[in-house]
């Protein structure tokens, strides 16, 4: 079973981490987000930067296909970016891989903004045989952002925290742990209040505020639909939150 985390948890020595949340589409807010993130790193001292999202880059907002580019193409001087699968991308990929029995679900659950981002019209999609509409759902989708999507990972620890999609199965090692949990699992974790062995840093779940517990911490607040992304910064024993109602030109916020 998992070791009783610190009383309070840290990050590594030397390394600082901004976690976002789901940005389901949103390239405006992302835009924003990140040009605080970069302000708040040079007003810092000096650490080595993990820069790691959370998953579900797309669906549900306007700019899928202009999130994923701008992501897969990101680079900031001493950061590593670090993404992890969500289950939009999950579903996505699987029918990119040949799952069109998913594909009227996926639509109606923010695949049809995802796929108009990509030029492709949904009302013509629904009205396609099920290997037409794969057929032209794979021709819509750069073969970069596929393979992009792929590389994502399901778990990033970070000394006393691990970051994932959706949370983790009570009382389940991490090595021993379903994919199918990480990237869907809600109640289950999130109802439990005993201790994983670590910080779960989740999105997933969207909560009207960020839910920081003893042992997870939300940062889904729902920016697709609420204007909101958010993003928790770790450095050692110290955490703050960044996100897009700040106006331009808020100092920076203490660490606490």
């Amino acid at each position: 079973m998992f070791s009783r985390k610190p009383a309070y948890p840290s990050g590594p020595p030397n390394y600082r981490a901004y976690v976002i949340g789901d940005v389901h589409g949103r390239l405006d807010l992302l835009e924003q987000l990140l040009g605080r993130i970069e302000a708040d790193m040079s007003a810092r001292k000096n650490a080595d930067i993990v820069l790691a999202f959370v998953g579900d880059l797309i669906d549900r907002g306007p700019s899928s296909a202009q999130v994923v580019e701008r992501l897969r193409n990101y680079g900031h001087e001493g950061v590593r970016t670090v993404f992890l699968l969500g289950n939009h991308e999950e579903v996505l990929l699987r029918i990119l891989a040949g799952e069109d029995d998913l594909i009227n679900g996926w639509l109606r659950f923010g695949g049809a903004e995802c796929l108009r981002s990509y030029g492709e019209e949904p009302g013509e999609i629904r009205s396609l045989s099920a290997d037409h509409a794969l057929a032209r759902i794979r021709a819509a989708i750069p073969e970069e952002h596929k393979t992009f999507l792929e590389s994502f990972g399901d778990t990033f620890k970070f000394g006393d925290y691990l970051f994932v999609h959706a949370g983790v199965r009570p009382g389940v090692d991490l090595d021993s742990q379903l994919q199918k949990d990480l990237r869907w699992i809600r109640d289950p974790f999130l109802l439990h209040e005993g201790d994983h062995g670590f910080v779960v840093v989740h999105g997933h779940t969207i909560c009207k505020e960020v839910e920081e517990r003893p042992n997870r911490i939300g940062i889904d607040t729902g920016a697709y639909a609420t204007g909101v992304l958010t993003a928790l910064a770790i450095d050692q024993g110290k955490r703050w939150f960044i996100d897009t109602r700040q106006s331009a030109g808020a100092p920076i916020p203490a660490a606490h």
